[in-house]
């Protein structure tokens, strides 16, 4: 374990090298932190750090630069995240505020995490999965065509089109509605074929080919809908930051294109903690050289999909995880409330 000045002086580098993107020198430590010990003593600290791995020296230069390892214990140690100011939690709300729709949220969240961060903002669509049922809809569109509008607690809403094999009345649609929604809502999509599978007999012999089409369009799209969606913003960013990937960005920008990589980035939605990867945590090798803040959202306790951020390893770490937190409860907030 590392003694607690050790540690002090492995914050000091961390945080002067993601400031100043230059490599951090004994001299330079001891004039900008408070660390109550000789630049001989900071000298040893720092060779000592280096021999275990937390800090190197990058090329000729005199200075030291954090490696994943040491970006590690760092984040693992951080004492709390950067909250935000009360102006920027302002600006967030009124911005999430606006959407009209769930598209809007995602869309919006994505830009605003990017403009937060300024790193690339990846934000998942709520999954069906894990989503309930809110209601459904049935409405006449001619005697034997309907339109079926499923509603999700996420806010989520599909429209389906049904050609029915034979003129269904009013009166037997209101009873199909009725029916329908005492048995699905505030059900997870999981449980509804098995909640809906013994309906059709419960009405008149006439109608069961009616009440059997609907069905199988409803759970058509269940299904259809359990395919994860993301969207990425903020791609730009990362020409800001060139000189912080080895050779070139595009292997990240390639990565970046996967959505099987993303997905797998992001982490299972269940998992609604924060999570940090760094550098070589993460799997893909376009992504090496970049770090992933990402946490979960949804209304209430549980999470329903997740959001984050990918930036190079040096990352304002405590700004970045107090962005994307913020961010999130408030997304949260809004799926609650919809």
């Amino acid at each position: 374990m590392l003694s607690e000045r050790r540690l002090e002086v492995l914050r000091a580098i961390v945080q002067d090298y993601v400031g100043t993107e230059e490599p951090v020198g004994s001299k330079a430590l001891t004039q900008r932190h408070k660390l109550g010990v000789s630049p001989a003593t900071v000298r040893n600290d720092m060779a000592a750090l280096e021999d275990e791995g937390f800090i190197a020296q990058p090329h000729t230069s005199a200075g030291r630069i954090p490696t994943d390892k040491g970006y590690r214990l760092f984040v693992d140690k951080l004492a709390g995240v950067k909250p935000l100011s009360s102006p920027e939690r302002r600006a967030i709300q009124n911005f999430l505020d606006g959407a009209v729709d769930l598209d809007d949220v995602v869309g919006r969240t994505v830009r605003l995490l990017a403009q937060l961060t300024r790193q690339v903002a990846v934000v998942q669509y709520p999954s069906l999965t894990r989503s309930t049922v809110r209601h459904v809809e049935l409405l006449s569109m001619a005697p034997a065509r309907l339109m079926l509008v499923l509603i999700t607690d996420t806010g989520r809403v599909e429209q389906r089109m049904v050609d029915c094999p034979a003129p269904f009345g009013e009166t037997s649609l209101a009873d199909l509605r009725a029916r329908l929604n005492s048995r699905v809502v505030g059900r997870r999509f999981t449980d509804v074929p098995q909640l809906v599978q013994d309906l059709p007999e419960s009405f008149e012999q006439e109608d069961r080919g009616t009440v059997s089409t609907v069905l199988s369009v409803l759970l058509e799209t269940l299904v259809e809908e359990t395919e994860e969606r993301l969207m990425i913003g903020g791609t730009a960013n990362l020409t800001r930051f060139g000189h912080d990937f080895p050779l070139t960005i595009r292997p990240v920008l390639e990565a970046l294109e996967e959505q099987v990589v993303l997905l797998k980035l992001l982490g299972e939605a269940k998992d609604s903690g924060m999570t940090v990867r760094i550098g070589h945590e993460n799997a893909h090798e376009g992504l090496t050289s970049t770090s992933v803040v990402a946490v979960g959202y949804g209304s209430g306790d549980e999470a329903v999909a997740k959001l984050g951020v990918v930036g190079p390893t040096r990352m304002d770490y405590p700004g970045t995880m107090g962005a994307v937190r913020a961010v999130a409860r408030y997304v949260g907030q809004i799926l609650a409330e919809s």
